[in-house]
C-alpha cells in the first residue's frame, strides 16, 4: 500500500514548506510539491493542508521492562505498552535498566525490544544498569554490543547518587574504553549512559575520566540533567562539550525542584550550548522517587510516560518562543545522530517512514510507524 501525504507543512524536522510525502512499506518514498500518482496504483491519500508533518519522536531513555523497586516489591513499576508510545507520538525507544540490576535482567530487556518490533514500532537498548561492574548477557559489555543487533551502548550507570555503586574513575575509564571500542567493531554508538544524581559537583566522575584518558565527553550521555538548580546550571558549561539530556516526565511531579524542561532548552541554548547536544528523554516507566534528604528514606513515587515528550516540546514552542524545527531536535534528529539510529530521526526519502501529524494545537492526528498508520 502506498500512502500520499497531501499539503503538508514539513518539518524534517527543518522546515521545508508546504509539500506532498509519499510512503511505500516502510520507506519514505518522495516528498515534493503535487507528487501525482500513475493511473493504476492503489494508493491511501491524505490531506494535511493546515497540518504539521515531522519524524515520529525517538524516546532515547524509557524502562521498557519497568524500574523502580526503591521502596520495595509493591514499588515496582510496570512494562512499557505499546499505547504508551503511540499517545505521546513516540515511534522509537531505547530501553534501559535502572536501580534494579538485580532482579530485573538484560536478557528481559533484549526480549522486550523484540517484542516492541514485532508489534511494528522501532526499539533498541543498552547493556547493564546502575551497577559497575554492569550485568550483562554474554558476561562482557563489549560482546553484548557487538554480537546483538539491537544492543547500542551500555547504562545506565549511576554516578553521583547514594544508589550508585560509587566506580573509580579507572573503573569508569575502563567501562568506557571498553563501549567505544565494541561501538567501533560493531558499528553502533559504543555510548555510555550515565544516570546523574543529586550529589554536588555530579559531572566529576565523567571530566575525571576524560582529563585522564584519550576519551572524548561525547562518548557519555548524561541523564536527568535538570534534576535540580546546580546540576542543570553545571550542564550549561558541561553542554558545551558533551551531550546534554533533559527528563521530561519528572515535571510537574517535582515542580519544586526541577527545572522545567520546555525552559531548559530555552535556557541551555541561550547559554549557548549547541542545539545538536540537547536531547529530551521520557524515563518512562522507571520510578520517579523522592527521598528524605535527613534520614534518606523514599517519600514518594511517581512514574513518567512517554507522552511528557511531546507536552515538553508543545510548551516549548508555545510558552517560551522556541520555533517548533529547533524544538522537534530533541526528540527526532539529535538521538538519531548520537545513538547511530539508522534510518530514524528524519523526514528524507529513503529512511524509514516514521511520520506524526499535528495539529496547530499540538494535537496528534495521525501517528506513522514503520509504514504503517498506528493513530488516527
Amino acid at each position: 500500500m502506498l500512502t500520499l501525504f497531501k499539503n503538508a507543512n514539513i518539518y524534517t524536522p527543518d522546515f521545508i514548506g508546504v509539500k506532498d510525502v509519499l510512503t511505500g512499506g516502510k520507506t519514505i518514498l518522495s516528498i515534493s510539491e503535487n507528487i501525482s500518482i500513475p493511473d493504476g496504483l492503489k494508493v491511501k491519500i491524505i490531506d494535511c493542508s493546515g497540518m504539521n508533518l515531522m519524524p515520529g519522536l525517538i524516546d532515547s531513555h524509557v524502562h521498557i521492562t519497568g524500574g523502580g523497586g526503591e521502596g520495595g516489591p509493591a514499588t515496582r513499576m510496570p512494562e512499557l505498552e505499546i499505547s504508551m508510545m503511540i499517545e505521546g507520538g513516540v515511534t522509537t525507544v531505547v530501553g534501559c535498566l535502572g536501580t534494579d540490576g538485580i532482579t530485573r535482567t538484560v536478557e528481559s530487556v533484549l526480549m522486550k525490544v523484540k517484542s516492541i518490533r514485532a508489534k511494528g514500532m522501532s526499539a533498541w537498548m543498552y547493556t547493564g544498569a546502575y551497577q559497575v561492574p554492569p550485568p550483562t548477557i554474554t558476561g562482557d559489555i563489549a560482546k553484548d554490543i557487538v554480537l546483538f543487533e539491537e544492543i547500542i551502548g551500555v547504562g545506565e550507570i549511576a554516578v553521583s547518587d547514594h544508589r550508585s555503586s560509587v566506580p573509580t574513575v579507572a573503573e569508569l575509564t575502563k567501562l568506557t574504553a571498553h563501549a567505544r571500542v565494541a561501538g567501533m567493531i560493531g558499528g553502533k554508538a559504543g555510548i555510555v549512559n550515565m544516570h546523574m544524581g543529586d550529589a554536588r559537583d555530579p559531572f566529576r566522575p565523567i571530566h575525571d575520566v576524560v582529563e585522564s584518558s584519550e576519551l572524548k565527553y561525547t562518548q557519555f550521555i548524561p541523564t536527568h540533567c535538570n534534576r535540580n538548580d546546580y546540576i542543570f546550571e553545571d550542564s550549561k558549561e558541561y553542554g558545551k562539550k558533551g551531550y546534554i539530556d533533559i527528563t521530561t516526565s519528572s515535571y510537574p511531579y517535582y515542580a519544586d525542584e526541577e527545572i522545567k524542561p520546555s525552559k531548559a532548552l530555552k535556557i541551555l541554548l541561550e547559554s549557548a550550548v549547541p542545539l545538536r547536544n540537547i536531547t529530551f528523554t521520557s524515563d518512562a516507566c522507571g520510578s520517579l522517587p523522592g527521598f528524605d534528604p535527613e534520614t534518606g528514606k523514599l517519600v514518594k513515587i511517581e512514574m513518567g510516560l512517554p507522552d511528557s515528550i511531546l507536552r515538553e516540546i508543545k510548551e516549548a514552542v508555545m510558552e517560551d518562543g522556541i520555533p517548533l524545527e529547533q524544538a522537534l531536535y530533541v526528540a527526532t534528529c539529535n538521538p538519531a545522530n548520537i545513538l547511530k539510529l539508522q534510518g530514524k530521526g528524519y523526514i528524507r526519502e529513503g529512511y524509514d517512514a516514521d511520520i506524526l501529524i499535528l495539529d496547530d494545537q499540538f494535537n496528534i492526528v495521525k501517528l506513522m510507524a514503520n509504514g504503517v498508520i498506528v493513530k488516527g
